[in-house]
């Protein structure tokens, strides 16, 4: 580097009108790429959008010209103003396009709310076109003026001929000395535009692509809900409930909110502010979070809804929900001429008091909706932290990826094909029966000992480190919790097959506590089954009759009643069954019963798995005094 480099007053440099656009646009437009030549169109069409949102424009129009590189937008407002500017004694239009912080929406006289504060976006659009052309209607006239790269090409003349209506047309056509590609996206054009037809609801917006040769007017009498049903499903988000919750406020402070939950694992904001996209966020998008979080945890503690053994976070309450935010502000403090993020701090509080009064009289009014959000976000907690367990126990064990089938799986011929099915069998007894009554070609048989471990009241860390459930996962070959993946499950089917007594019936619980909690993918893709194996066997004669329970015992004795004796046979579990028993009354697909696993009501489900299974035994217990006078015998 060279020392002593003379400098001196004569080495600065002042750059005047236009000209501090012209070398460093990045500054105003956020750079020279395909978004910064599309923000030359959005500044343009926000000036549209701010008459229409002052009452002053219905319709706005624009155009992609035949060669891709010239843009047209024309709106039925007031027109740009045309008499002489008192201070730079040039007419108003050609001030606006020329001069930096010039424009009619400081004084808040004439413009409540707008996208366009800094009076810089029409004259940097001129400063960075090859060429430009206003065209203004007013006072039952038309005005045109010509512009090259920020400067007039000529004197602002009043056409010939008396026009009806008001209003301004901007053509332009960008400076391929600035831009290294001119060419515009219509994709980009047509989302942006119908978006702004979304957010300003009785505008009409027409989109005139000469380039492909068509034509499309949006309108949107709904605006933002039709918007959320748009982006739900463009993301293909299933949702958690019907009717999203929706606020329009038209007061003092302009608002207007949709959202809803899906069975999304992300959360998805779309917010604007006067009509401005603003992608990163800000003040508006942290008083909506605001709201949400508080309403929802408000909900939860009225009616008691607090799950046991986990801690619901924001993220949670988050997860899987879709949002379209609108406000509409008088003095607007963008981050940057991109106005990509809001930095008013009051807003914050006023979006935050506006809405979360009005979700929760939403969500008390609508209580099974609710409900179902709730359901959701406890799902979405408890996946979060088996996810934490499960990704520190692969830390902490490493080494190979590879899984080892367990030594217990007697497999299937074809397993992971067609209609193969995996009994999770009670003990090796039962285990022993089952391998030598199934199918072989697709049933496999996973013998699990003894009472499996109770996943609800456990730890994470001690059920990733239980050999059962760890032969079960590795046997099942689709992962657990949040890193389930159903399209590495080995078998079409699931079975849970357990003794028809009270001890089966544990288990039963116990394994599907688990699945609940921890596989609950299976569940929903209605993969999990319960098999009915007979409690009883009863001869008649030569008549042999199976019944699952005392119930179906008495009705078959009541319809066979004087026919013979009957010789009641009462198993004690299915390893004292014959394999050829077992087939014909529990394994072969004609003949057996099994039950899928479905939830209804995945609130109450929680619920129930949460007093009957976890650690507060005072929720057991008045369970049983509760249901008491119910209970006719107990097995034992």
């Amino acid at each position: 580097m060279a020392a002593n480099k003379r400098y001196e007053g004569e080495d600065i440099v002042v750059l005047e009108g236009l000209e501090p656009v012209r070398k460093r646009p990045g500054m105003y437009i956020g750079g020279v790429g395909m978004a910064g030549l599309h923000h030359l169109i959005w500044e343009v069409v926000d000036n549209s959008i701010d008459e229409a949102m002052n009452g002053h424009a219905t319709e706005i129009t624009v155009t992609l010209h035949k060669d891709g590189r010239k843009i047209t937008v024309s709106d039925n407002g007031r027109g740009i103003p045309v008499d002489k500017h008192p201070k730079t004694k040039k007419s108003a239009l050609e001030t606006v396009l020329t001069v930096l912080h010039a424009g009619g929406k400081f004084d808040g006289n004439n413009y409540k709310t707008a996208g366009g504060l800094h009076g810089v976006g029409a004259s940097v659009v001129n400063a960075l076109s090859k060429e430009l052309t206003a065209v203004v209607r007013r006072g039952g006239a038309q005005y045109r003026m010509a512009f090259a790269k920020g400067k007039s090409t000529s004197k602002l003349q009043k056409l010939k001929g008396a026009v009806r209506g008001t209003g301004t047309t901007i053509s332009f056509t960008p400076d391929p000395t600035i831009f290294p590609k001119t060419e515009f996206d219509t994709k980009v054009i047509r989302a942006r535009l119908e978006t702004a037809s979304f957010l300003h609801r009785g505008v009409k917006v027409t989109y005139n692509d000469e380039v492909n040769k068509s034509k499309e007017t949006f309108f949107h009498e709904q605006g933002i809900v039709d918007y959320l049903a748009k982006v739900v499903k463009e993301r293909n988000a299933r949702p958690i409930h019907e009717s999203p919750f929706t606020l329009r406020k038209e007061d003092d402070f302009r608002m207007e909110l949709t959202l809803q939950w899906t069975e999304s694992t992300d959360e998805h904001v779309r917010s604007y502010v006067n009509g401005i996209p603003t992608g990163s966020g800000g003040t508006h998008e942290n008083g909506c979070r605001g709201a949400v979080n508080k309403a929802v945890r408000n909900y939860i503690d009225t009616h008691s809804l607090t799950p046991r053994g986990v801690k619901l976070t924001l993220e949670d309450i988050r997860e899987g929900l879709i949002v379209i935010l609108s406000v509409f502000i008088e003095d607007p403090q963008f981050q940057g001429q991109t106005k990509d993020r809001l930095n008013n701090p009051d807003v914050q509080s006023v979006v935050e008091a506006a809405i979360r009064p009005a979700m929760e009289q939403w969500m008390n009014n609508n209580r099974s909706v609710a409900d179902s959000i709730v359901a959701r976000i406890i799902a979405a907690a408890r996946a979060r932290a088996a996810s934490r367990a499960a990704s520190a126990a692969v830390s902490r064990k490493g080494g190979s990826k590879r899984t080892m089938l367990p030594g217990k799986l007697s497999d299937c011929v074809s397993g992971g094909k067609g209609d193969s099915e995996i009994f999770i069998v009670e003990g090796d007894s039962a285990g022993g029966s089952a391998k030598q009554g199934r199918n072989r070609n697709y049933q496999a048989i996973l013998p699990l000992r003894g009472k499996v471990l109770n996943t609800e009241s456990a730890t994470l860390k001690k059920i990733l480190e239980n050999k059962e459930i760890q032969d079960l996962v590795a046997a099942l070959g689709c992962g657990i919790g949040p890193n389930l993946n159903l399209a590495d499950l080995r078998y079409e089917r699931v079975i849970l097959l357990a003794d028809a007594d009270s001890d089966g019936h544990h288990i039963t619980t116990l394994l599907l506590t688990f699945f609940y909690r921890h596989m609950p993918a299976l569940i929903a893709a209605g993969r999990l089954f319960i098999g009915v194996p007979p409690l009883y066997r009863i001869d008649l004669g030569k008549e042999t009759f199976w019944a699952a329970d005392e119930a179906a015992r008495e009705e078959v004795l009541e319809q066979y009643t004087g026919r013979a004796k009957p010789e009641i046979t009462r198993f004690k579990g299915l390893g004292e069954m014959m394999p050829k028993v077992l087939w014909d009354t529990t394994l072969n697909p004609e003949k057996r019963r099994i039950q899928k696993v479905e939830i209804d009501d995945q609130l109450e489900t929680d619920r129930i798995i949460s007093d009957l299974m976890g650690r507060d035994a005072s929720a057991r217990f008045r369970f049983i005094m509760d249901r008491a006078e119910d209970a006719e015998a107990i097995d034992v």
